[in-house]
């Protein structure tokens, strides 16, 4: 309920003025606010108003990755130019885009066919983004993990810290100590396990690095006609494409009480489009260790990072929290039947 009024709030930024959408020669019927964005109707047919919250070269990038991608794989979003032939139009000191709007319903991860073409259209995607470069380098991944995972095991050492001086322990503190030393130890795990692995050279082979979407949430997974679209390229990074299929798996898993079954359906149907080596098996393997979700709730606690109420973090501690046997059993039977 929290988030549906932070977008609400963020929406309330926007400028809809119809001087902004002559800049893009579109005549607007109606805008419907969805998510943090509008959707516009058009004498042009359905659009997406995006506010940018980011910088020009950074939303370049995007436009780069997604006009490259679509010369093999064509079901991404399509920018729509301004009367200057710009992706963007500043307005009122607000950076603004326009996209075609994408067809499709938001991708069910507990559909065992939306998840198998989901799987199948991401490994096309992947196929599609190979061999693309950048200028920006905050956007290459490549090689930095290992010392990611380091950094972090620091900062759980420090949240730590934090919690234990509290001298009025909240029940999130509670809880978050009687865990902290498990979620730790995993994190030097997954490091250790990297370190073993084939993970440095496999960051040097052209063939195994591509354009991560790397925010693959429901929504941002359309299906139609039995095809998977994507959408929302925001946090687009360069990297090994088994980092993208980490991403996919812990956002489906967690809901399913890390179901093997549903594991193998997206390893399955990615590899029908997309060779998945045993040395890729290993590095996932070492990267789904990693604690992802324990880390993220416990950072966004006590950093603040979220404006949360108290009972929204302990919520999503004690879900998180409640399924470390299931975890467990999931990493097991992974390493068992794949590597």
């Amino acid at each position: 309920m929290f988030d549906r009024y932070k977008e609400k709030e963020y929406l309330t930024k926007y400028d809809l003025c119809i001087e902004l959408f002559n800049r893009f020669n579109l005549t607007v019927y109606d805008v419907i606010p969805v998510r943090g964005v509008y959707i516009v109707s058009t004498d042009k047919g359905d659009k997406v108003l995006k506010r940018v919250e980011y910088t020009k070269e950074e939303l370049k990038f995007i436009y780069n990755v997604l006009t490259y991608i679509k010369n093999k794989y064509s079901r991404v979003v399509d920018f729509i130019k301004d009367v200057n032939g710009e992706i963007y139009t500043i307005w009122n000191g607000n950076m603004y885009c326009i996209m075609d709007m994408v067809e499709g319903k938001e991708c069910n991860f507990n559909n065992p066919i939306d998840l198998s073409i989901t799987s199948r259209g991401l490994a096309e995607l992947h196929s599609a983004s190979e061999g693309f470069k950048t200028s920006l380098y905050n956007k290459y991944n490549t090689g930095k993990l290992i010392d990611t995972f380091k950094r972090r095991i620091q900062e759980m050492e420090f949240f730590k810290n934090i919690a234990s001086i509290h001298e009025k322990k909240s029940e999130f503190d509670s809880i978050f100590l009687n865990n902290v030393d498990y979620y730790i130890d995993e994190i030097k795990k997954s490091v250790s396990m990297l370190e073993e692995s084939f993970y440095y050279k496999l960051c040097s082979e052209e063939d195994k690095i591509v354009v991560c979407h790397h925010d693959l949430a429901y929504h941002n997974i359309l299906i139609n006609n039995e095809e998977a679209y994507f959408i929302d390229f925001d946090y687009a990074i360069i990297d090994l494409k088994v980092h993208d299929l980490c991403n996919f798996i812990n956002k489906v898993l967690k809901n399913f009480a890390f179901d093997i079954e549903k594991f193998n359906i997206i390893i399955e149907n990615y590899c029908t489009k997309n060779n998945l080596s045993n040395r890729e098996l290993e590095v996932l393997h070492a990267m789904l260790t990693f604690p992802e979700d324990f880390y993220t709730i416990s950072k966004d606690y006590y950093t603040r990072r979220k404006d949360w109420d108290e009972s929204v973090f302990l919520d999503r501690l004690k879900r998180k929290s409640n399924y470390k046997e299931d975890r467990q059993e999931f990493l097991e039977k992974f390493k068992d039947n794949r590597i």
